[in-house]
């Protein structure tokens, strides 16, 4: 059954121009694995998971392919594909100028059938858009050719309830200028093509489906030797007693040669590492794979919440394993500085952009516990 119906959907586009309109359907033999592997028919794809402290799955796992929109910015030009067609802009200042406009046009009418995301832009910021934001000098040696930003603008995606088994293939009908008709016939016409590809038995037989066995260990290297890492640190401390900088992580990139498609990369890795989120990005020439006990930052209407995470231990082999490791975890000055430190710089980042008085510590040093660690959050 389709919600809304037709009449209810031409009452709600009097409220704004994206309506989302869904099928729900049964999917007790199925995993979110699965039905992406049935659905990953393109360059852009994506997979969104998330376990809940570390030990159960979270309600919902979102995916989606084929996005309406493929945004990606080097330095200053921003590259924007609509419907096969490929324009460029130029800019002097913040390339996410881009991303807002193309959501700008975009007035999306709420259904509460649907949970917090149903459709819009997924895709990633790189570390060096910082630039965009702050005053910083230039990068001293270029980068590996990946966009600095990269988004897709999903208008159909699949909602997997791990809790009721049920998926929700959402198409997000805008109206453009099309009559309110044309947009919904148009968006059920998608629905019901995602609707076959889910319903037909097994998955696509490609590397991405089959089993894989390690024949040896990869051979990783990293753009750093040990003496010039060292040596990295001590200039870091120089800086830091001079008072130029108060923290710095000195960081490493390890590459590897690899023989084995990047969707079996994050199979195992929600295997071995479940994690709060975890994300699988097909953008084009690249994958992005990834997991992370942390929300960097969360964005609801107005309000806005950051979650730092710092102090790490192993998680014990008993409770009481785990207990003792919490209040020695807990009683560390090093740890306990670090962590209120970030707090601090959360503090000061939030205040920047809110009503002065609204910042508050709602939860200060608490212990979350993970598949493998258990962390200090606030």
């Amino acid at each position: 059954m389709l919600y809304p119906d037709y009449k209810k959907f031409k009452e709600m586009a009097g409220k704004g121009n994206l309506i989302p309109v869904y099928k729900e359907i049964l999917a007790d033999s199925d995993t979110p694995v699965s039905v992406f592997l049935k659905i990953d028919d393109n360059k852009y794809s994506f997979l969104l998971e998330s376990v809940e402290g570390g030990e159960k799955w979270a309600r919902y796992s979102f995916l989606g392919s084929r996005p309406s929109i493929v945004i990606r910015s080097f330095g200053s030009e921003v590259e924007i594909v609509r419907d096969g067609k490929k324009e460029k802009r130029c800019f002097d200042h913040d390339p996410l100028e881009v991303v807002r406009d193309i959501l700008a046009e975009y007035r999306p009418v709420p259904n509460p059938g649907l949970p917090r995301f149903y459709g819009g832009a997924v895709g990633f910021i790189g570390y060096d858009s910082v630039r965009f934001f702050e005053r910083m000098p230039e990068r001293e040696k270029p980068g590996l050719g990946f966009p600095d930003i990269f988004f897709v603008i999903t208008d159909t995606m699949i909602i997997f309830d791990n809790v009721t088994h049920m998926i929700k293939v959402v198409s997000n009908a805008h109206i453009n200028g099309s009559s309110c008709k044309s947009a919904y016939d148009e968006a059920v016409k998608k629905i019901e093509k995602i609707v076959e590809k889910i319903k037909r038995s097994g998955v696509k037989r490609t590397k991405e489906a089959k089993t894989f066995r390690r024949k040896k260990d990869p051979v990783v290297k990293s753009n750093f030797t040990q003496p010039l890492y060292e040596e990295a640190v001590l200039k870091a401390k120089e800086y830091i007693k001079a008072g130029d900088i108060f923290q710095v992580v000195p960081s490493q990139r390890f590459e590897t040669k690899i023989n084995v498609e990047p969707f079996q990369i994050y199979r195992a890795l929600r295997l071995i590492n479940p994690s709060p989120y975890m994300y699988f990005l097909r953008c084009g020439d690249m994958t992005v794979v990834g997991a992370s006990p942390e929300v960097m930052v969360r964005l609801e209407g107005n309000r806005i919440e950051l979650r730092p995470i710092a102090g790490t231990r192993q998680r014990g082999k008993t409770e009481e394993e785990d207990l003792a490791l919490e209040e020695e975890l807990l009683s560390d000055p090093k740890e306990r500085a670090e962590h209120i430190m970030l707090v601090d710089l959360g503090r000061n980042d939030v205040g920047r952009v809110s009503t002065p008085g609204s910042v508050a510590v709602s939860e200060l040093m608490i212990i979350e516990r993970y598949s493998h660690v258990m962390h200090i959050v606030s």
